[in-house]
């Protein structure tokens, strides 16, 4: 864990939280700056910056504790949706340097939009420069 790390602390109780899941890998709890009700953090226990960090058990744990509070936001607010985000590094949104995974309940009427309404611009292409990029990074 990282000394100076907010989630790190949380998990060692240095700093309160709304806990509403823990286990042996994980923790979920509720983001104190919310941009909807319900919407919850799932962290792992594991400090890492970037999901590419993390080794295939702490990828399982945090999937798997995401699909169970997804479900539990879902029946428990009536929401039919989550949008379910990763912001994987500080350019791509990330403000505190461990992986975290929000999950945000949506419905038809919360005007959030799809993941899409993030750029201002979209990404200009056509199908040969998608497949000229496949075959980039293709693993």
């Amino acid at each position: 864990m990282a000394d100076s790390c907010v989630f790190c602390k949380i998990i060692k109780g240095e700093i309160p939280c709304h806990k509403i899941y823990e286990d042996e890998n994980t923790i979920s709890f509720l983001d104190i700056n919310p941009i909807a009700e319900g919407h919850a953090l799932v962290i792992p226990k594991t400090h890492a910056t970037l999901v590419e960090d993390l080794n295939n058990d702490n990828i399982s744990s945090i999937f798997e504790t995401t699909q169970n509070i997804s479900k539990k936001l879902r029946e428990t607010l009536g929401k039919p949706s989550t949008t379910i985000a990763i912001h994987n590094g500080k350019e791509a949104g990330q403000e505190i340097p461990h992986v975290h995974v929000h999950i945000i309940p949506r419905d038809a009427v919360d005007g959030g939009g799809a993941i899409h309404n993030i750029m201002s611009e979209p990404y200009q292409t056509d199908n040969e420069k998608l497949q000229k990029l496949a075959d980039r990074i293709s693993i």
